[in-house]
């Protein structure tokens, strides 16, 4: 199998200073012509990628197999919730759970926990996989330990699903998780992150305050919109689903909303929003965890009210080619050279 992730390719862009290497102007709306997206399996705990020329059927780059294996990425073997985002360096910032919920049974450990759940709770763990890339194959790689960069974070029970986003008023790439303190609720943080994007910079600070404390409020999920930043994440109560905040700021003065814009009667969480090229039209897609196997969710919305239901991969207009069961996903949209250059890495010959 191919690995993307070469010894090589990390000390060649390190040496080269990657993070601030010259790149070409960022793409507008009008350059882009496809659409990557990264997701996991709960099979391997593991990273793939796959494209879209249209934004409705994605084929994934390696036949259905991992083009990263977690394995070789986390500190606890296994990687989850992996999210890419484009900086206004026209470089790419992925960014993944450090957690395999099944290394016990995997052979990684000998405890169903890293750490005892009497203290810290359910998956427990305590890093991100931090990676950086300004071509879609060679990427740098960065295995963060919160609990050691942070004295005052030594007692971290979880730290997942991390996203990252520019923040223009700071000049920064803004990284934000759900993050929960012992045994405490998780709640929703954001830092800010070295231009490297191999460390944060700033102690994490709550985002947003659940209007009730004991809902527990994870996979928070921003995109600036017109002059508004929409903030979609999992609430933990009664009727599950998917939630919206909006704000006039990144990082603050998010506005509660009780109503639930992904009502899926199975579970669901991840939320992740992505515009369809050329069109006024948002995709809100969603991990259903309640459907027996696992699918994505997907709805449509043009005013941010009004959400239809496009249904799932393969039950509805949405189709998955060559894989099934993705968990966690997120999608960016490339331009016709970034994914030609991708899928030629792969051998991909159609997409």
């Amino acid at each position: 199998m191919k690995i993307l992730l070469t010894l090589l390719a990390v000390v060649t862009l390190l040496a080269t200073g990657c993070a601030t290497a010259q790149v070409s102007k960022t793409p507008t709306d009008k350059d882009m012509a496809a659409y990557l997206l990264v997701y996991f399996k709960d099979q391997d705990h593991s990273l793939y990628f796959a494209l879209s020329s249209d934004g409705y059927s994605f084929t994934d780059v390696n036949d259905g197999k991992p083009i990263m294996n977690g394995a070789d990425l986390a500190e606890q073997k296994g990687i989850r919730d992996p999210h890419i985002a484009r900086g206004p360096d026209n470089a790419f910032y992925l960014s993944m759970t450090d957690l395999n919920i099944f290394g016990k049974r995997m052979g990684y450990r000998t405890t169903e926990w890293q750490r005892p759940a009497d203290k810290y709770d359910w998956g427990n763990n305590r890093a991100l996989v931090l990676m950086k890339s300004t071509n879609l194959v060679d990427w740098t790689h960065t295995d963060l330990r919160v609990d050691k960069a942070f004295p005052g974070l030594k007692d971290v029970g979880c730290v997942w699903a991390p996203e990252t986003i520019y923040d223009a008023e700071k000049g920064k790439m803004m990284i934000y998780f759900t993050m929960r303190l012992g045994r405490g609720k998780t709640k929703l943080y954001y830092s800010y992150t070295d231009d490297a994007f191999t460390k944060l910079e700033t102690y994490p600070e709550l985002l947003f305050k659940y209007p009730n404390p004991e809902i527990q409020i994870l996979d928070a999920d921003i995109t600036k919109v017109g002059d508004k930043f929409h903030m979609f994440y999992k609430a933990q109560e009664s009727g599950g689903g998917i939630k919206q905040a909006v704000s006039d700021y990144i990082n603050r003065g998010y506005v509660y909303d009780a109503a639930t814009v992904a009502p899926d009667k199975p579970g669901c969480e991840a939320p992740n929003l992505w515009k369809r090229n050329g069109e006024n039209k948002w995709v809100l897609m969603y991990d259903v965890y309640g459907l027996h196997p696992s699918n994505m969710g997907f709805s449509e919305t043009t005013d941010f009210k009004t959400f239809t239901k496009l249904g799932y991969f393969n039950d509805g207009v949405m189709k998955a080619t060559n894989f099934s069961s993705p968990k966690h996903g997120a999608v960016i949209s490339l331009t016709a050279d970034e994914a030609k250059r991708l899928a030629d890495h792969w051998g991909l010959k159609k997409y």
